[in-house]
C-alpha cells in the first residue's frame, strides 16, 4: 500500500486477489471439461503460455521468465513435448541452442481453450462496458507481480 492508502483500500485488494482465485478456480474447471483439451499441470501452463507468447525462446528464458529452476524446466517441457504440444529445434545453426516453439496442436489447444473461456465468461453476464478496463487493470496486475 502506497502512503495515504487505509484499510478499506486493503481489503479492497484482497477482495480482488479473492475473485481473482475464485474465477481461475471455475474457468479451469470448466476447460476440463472439454475432452478435446489437452490436461496441463500449472508448470505445464506456464511454461506454455511464455512459449505460445515467445516462440523460438531457449529454455534459459523460459526458466528465467517462469521463476523454474531448469531441472523442472526440462521436466515440464519434456511432458509438453509428449503431449504433443512443444517442439524443440536448434537454434541460429548452434546445436548447442535449442528453441522452443508451439506446435499446430498447441495452437488448436490455445484455440479452443480461449473460445470455450470466451464462452463461458459470455455466459456468465459480466457487463462488457467494463471489458477494457478490467483487462488493463489485470495486465497491470500481471506486469507488476512479475516486476516483484
Amino acid at each position: 500500500m502506497s502512503e495515504g492508502d487505509d484499510g478499506h483500500t486493503a481489503d479492497r485488494m484482497a477482495d480482488l486477489a479473492d475473485l481473482i482465485l475464485a474465477l481461475a478456480r471455475t474457468i479451469s474447471t470448466e476447460a476440463h471439461l472439454d475432452a478435446q483439451v489437452v490436461e496441463l499441470t500449472a508448470t505445464e501452463i506456464n511454461v506454455m503460455r511464455f512459449i505460445d507468447r515467445h516462440p523460438g525462446a531457449s529454455p534459459t528464458a523460459v526458466a528465467a521468465a517462469t521463476g523454474l529452476q531448469r531441472s523442472n524446466l526440462s521436466r515440464a517441457v519434456r511432458a509438453l513435448e509428449e503431449k504433443g504440444l512443444v517442439s524443440r529445434s536448434v537454434g541460429g545453426g548452434d546445436a548447442r541452442q535449442a528453441q522452443l516453439n508451439p506446435t499446430p496442436r498447441a495452437e488448436a489447444n490455445l484455440r479452443r481453450l480461449r473460445a470455450n473461456w470466451s464462452r463461458l465468461l459470455g455466459n456468465a453476464g459480466a457487463d462488457r462496458r467494463n471489458l477494457d478496463s478490467a483487462l488493463t487493470l489485470l495486465a497491470e496486475l500481471e506486469v507488476g507481480l512479475a516486476e516483484g
